[in-house]
Formats: structure tokens, C-alpha cells, sequence
């Protein structure tokens, strides 16, 4: 049984970015006024009355063009995945989005997402890369550099549009929305104008007018608690059919939520797995837990996403975490990989050239 979902003023504009109708052309004219800020910003840093700062290593930038959840947290890891396996010493950088605390900190084991953010606090859980958030991304990359000074590359997660650093390598990733009515915020979804340059773009779902990579997401095949425990989807799956055909009570029924840009996605994923919860639980993107009221749900076994997971377990450390899995394509990783490789021989020899002809 689906739990009601608060209606939001988001879910109204996420409507009305699907098509061109009353209330897009209402919002229209806002947007031009956007649209002539974003070019002022531009130009000023164009012109280099803006400041831009590189750091020494190679960067990569894996943003949205769209506003709202497109899985592009998700590619950031799968991405870490595949440098680390092949022996790079990879880091991250985030502006750490809804953090309750300013300033640059690092992402460890010990940090609660609420001052880091859900998202660098979930890459670095599941990738044990070095994760740095601040305000302004070239600090996070400078004390990152600082702290780890054997890191070969750093992926920034998000920041397209922050055009005070400098990056390499630019990958772009869209979800089944496309880019909407094509319009800039608020009227759109856009937050830039499309098409614009992009090393690579990548979708995680399958709009059928979009050129690009594909990348795949499905759930891993086993569900994880906050001491590392994993539960198999299959055997959570049948111990509520067993129940179901005996027509007794399970211990406890089970409450699937998802405070992400998409609940309806992750539950449609549980069904297609076979994991059939008592009720659904749909929550605002980096929702907090803090606030939810515990002594409701306390008769349910609780199932979510890893990105809800970092902030429940403190609460419930029971609560069933599922990752989900994203698989990116062959051809985009070698044409990727061979831009890596030629960036990383430049760097060595800026390297060299600097400790032969200091400052």
C-alpha cells in the first residue's frame, strides 16, 4: 500500500517541465532574465574578470544539465570503481548538498551525513576514496591534494556549472525526462541552455530521441543493515510469500521508503525484484529522518536506498540498505580511459618540469 505523498510546490514544476503549457509560459519570462544572468556570469569569466583555478591533477566533472536526481551519483562511483581497479588513487569533491555545518571537511567513516551531505557520505562508504566537501569545490580539491598527495585524479560530483574551476573532462548524464520542454529555469528544467559541449554523455534511462552512451542501473541482488549483514532480495521476497500462503503474520511487515528525487523509481525496482513491501513510503530528495516520525513505523521492518541508509542508521541501524548497481558501457570507458591516460602523462611532465625550474 502506497503512504500519500505530500504534494510539493516541486512536484508542480516538475510538471510543468515536462511540456510548454500555462504555467512554463507563465514562469517564461523569469527564465529570460535567468538566461541573461548565466550569460553576464559567462562572459565575466570569459573576459577573466571572474577568477578560474585549476588544481595539478586531473579533473573530471560528472554533472547535470537538468535540475533534479539524474544518477549521476551513482557514475561517480561506478566511475571511482573502475580507476581504483586499475590502480589509480582516485578522489572526490562535492559542494555536499543540504549539509547542516559550513566550511571544508572531509568524508570519513566517522562523519554524519548531516554535515557532510548524503551523497559524498554514501560514495565514500562505498568506495573508500578520500571525499572532500566545501562551499567552493577548489578548496575541497586543494585540501584533498593536500591530504592525500598521492592522488592521481579527482572526480568532482556535480559542478557543470561552477565555472571557478577548471576542469579536463566533462561527462553529462540525463534520466528518461531528456531535457523536458527545453526551457532554462524556472520555466524548464534546464539549468543552462542545451546543447552545450560535453566530453561525453551518458543516460541512465531510456528517452528515445537522446544520442549518447547507455548506462544501466538495476539493484544489486542482495539488501545490506548498518553492520555489513546482507539479506538476500530473494529470500526477503520469499519469506513474505511463505507468509502470504500460510496466511500467517510476518514478524514484522515491511516499509519500503526513499527520500530521493524519485521514490517511485526504487519501488518499482523492489516489485520488479520481487520484494513486495506492506507499504511505500515516498520522501523529499535528502531527506532528513530526523524528523520522521519514529514511533509510526516502529511495527515495521524498514527497506530503502543506501542514499536514505547513511542518515537512517544512526536511527535504525536494522534498516535494510539496497545499492543499486550502474553499469557503464565498454566503448565509453575505453574512449574515456584513453583521455585519462594522455591527461595523466601531462600532468607527470608539468610535474617534473616544475621541481627542474622552481619558483
Amino acid at each position: 500500500m502506497a503512504q500519500p505523498r505530500t504534494f510539493t510546490w516541486q512536484d508542480t514544476l516538475s510538471q510543468a517541465w515536462v511540456r510548454r503549457g500555462m504555467l512554463a509560459w507563465c514562469l517564461w519570462p523569469i527564465s529570460l532574465l535567468y538566461a541573461a544572468l548565466m550569460h553576464l556570469r559567462q562572459d565575466l569569466y570569459r573576459l577573466q574578470l571572474l577568477k578560474t583555478e585549476r588544481v595539478t591533477v586531473p579533473l573530471v566533472v560528472v554533472g547535470n544539465v537538468v535540475a533534479g536526481g539524474v544518477g549521476k551519483t551513482p557514475v561517480v562511483m561506478a566511475l571511482v570503481a573502475h580507476w581504483q581497479a586499475q590502480g589509480f588513487k582516485v578522489g572526490v569533491i562535492s559542494r555536499g548538498y543540504g549539509r547542516h555545518t559550513p566550511g571544508c571537511l572531509e568524508v570519513t567513516n566517522r562523519t554524519r551525513a548531516q554535515d557532510v551531505g548524503d551523497e559524498p557520505s554514501l560514495i565514500q562508504r562505498r568506495t573508500q576514496a578520500a571525499v572532500f566537501v566545501a562551499e567552493r569545490r577548489i578548496d575541497a580539491a586543494r585540501a584533498l591534494l593536500a591530504a592525500y598527495p598521492q592522488t592521481q585524479l579527482i572526480v568532482s560530483d556535480d559542478g557543470l556549472q561552477h565555472l571557478a574551476l577548471q576542469r579536463d573532462l566533462e561527462i553529462g548524464v540525463f534520466d528518461d525526462r531528456g531535457v523536458g520542454n527545453g526551457w532554462l529555469l524556472p520555466a524548464g528544467p534546464l539549468r543552462e541552455p542545451w546543447p552545450r559541449p560535453l566530453h561525453w554523455v551518458l543516460h541512465t534511462g531510456h528517452h528515445p530521441a537522446f544520442t549518447g552512451f547507455q548506462a544501466q542501473r538495476s539493484l544489486a541482488t542482495h539488501a545490506v543493515r548498518a553492520d555489513g549483514s546482507q539479506l538476500a532480495l530473494t529470500d526477503l521476497a520469499n519469506a513474505a510469500r511463505s507468509a502470504a500462503a500460510s496466511r500467517l503474520p510476518a514478524a514484522k511487515p515491511l516499509l519500503a521508503l526513499a527520500g530521493i528525487a524519485q521514490p517511485e523509481a526504487f519501488f518499482a525496482m523492489l516489485n520488479a525484484a520481487g520484494v513486495q513491501p506492506a507499504k511505500l513510503l515516498g520522501l523529499p530528495d535528502h531527506y532528513d529522518f530526523n524528523s520522521l516520525l519514529h514511533n509510526e513505523y516502529k511495527g515495521y521492518d524498514l527497506i530503502c536506498t543506501e542514499k536514505d541508509a547513511v542518515k537512517l542508521w544512526p536511527l535504525r541501524p536494522d534498516a535494510l540498505a539496497v545499492p543499486l548497481v550502474c553499469t557503464l558501457p565498454e566503448d565509453f570507458l575505453e574512449q574515456l580511459d584513453t583521455r585519462i591516460t594522455s591527461l595523466l602523462v601531462d600532468a607527470q611532465a608539468r610535474a617534473r618540469s616544475a621541481i627542474r625550474s622552481p619558483l
